[in-house]
């Protein structure tokens, strides 16, 4: 029996998957990733990415912020493909249980996928920090300088920034899916990235399948490892 047909047993039999998924999940949308060759990473700007995305750098220079959060970051107009369209018919079929993302651009909801935890947040949700008033991305998207809200605070949007927490509430659920998994299948994510990546070691079973171009640091815990673009996997299940 070869990989491909393994885990297409695996899905076939599984009552409570869940798929956890990185930025590799969302470029074949083509939305760029952070740390590939052309990611954010690599790109010319007056200080590193991660250091404008932080947020001791949202709070002293909201300016730059959003000029680089609305550039780089807001990723409007993007379509779901294969891979998300296929998480969203398993969970209709009954094998999926969850989705655990670290992308921020909602692409899982909008193929149809209703239980998703977004670890990092979301771009389509962003909040007024003086009065919790909630505003879509296109009022981010459009406004002069740094987005202001009615009463005159900062519309921030609802994404984990460096320095910040995850929700507890979000890390939670997305912990307790893992446990309870039959299957936990990981895709487009180095697993580099904590705390994200050590949610791995709450998967209780014995079918753990990777799928990422490049190795990772998890692929000797695995069952069944692909090297490969999720999409070609996913466009044959």
């Amino acid at each position: 029996m070869t990989n491909l047909q393994q885990l297409k047993q695996w899905i076939l039999e599984s009552k409570s998957a869940v798929f956890f998924g990185g930025a590799g999940v969302s470029t074949e949308s083509g939305i760029p990733d952070f740390r590939s060759v052309d990611g954010l990473y690599h790109q010319k700007f007056d200080y590193p990415p991660e250091t404008i995305i932080s947020h001791t750098f949202y709070e002293r220079k909201p300016d730059y912020f959003f000029r680089f959060y609305r550039e780089k970051m807001l990723p409007l107009g993007f379509e779901p493909n294969v891979t998300h369209k296929v998480l969203a018919r398993l969970e209709k079929e009954g094998h999926l249980a969850a989705v655990v993302t670290q992308n921020i651009d909602g692409l899982h909801q909008k193929a149809g996928s209703k239980n998703v935890y977004e670890l990092h947040g979301s771009v389509l949700r962003n909040y007024c920090v003086k009065c919790g008033k909630f505003y879509g991305a296109e009022v981010v998207k459009n406004a002069k300088g740094v987005p202001l809200c009615d009463c005159g605070g900062i519309i921030k949007p609802d994404v984990v920034l460096y320095e910040e927490s995850l929700d507890q509430r979000t890390l939670e659920g997305a912990v307790a899916a893992i446990r309870k998994a039959d299957l936990l299948i990981v895709g487009g994510t180095s697993l580099t990235v904590y705390p994200a990546a050590g949610l791995l070691h709450y998967y209780r079973g014995d079918r753990l399948v990777l799928i990422n171009r490049d190795e990772t640091p998890y692929d000797s815990y695995a069952n069944l490892v692909f090297h490969e673009k999720l999409g070609e996997i996913f466009s044959q299940l």
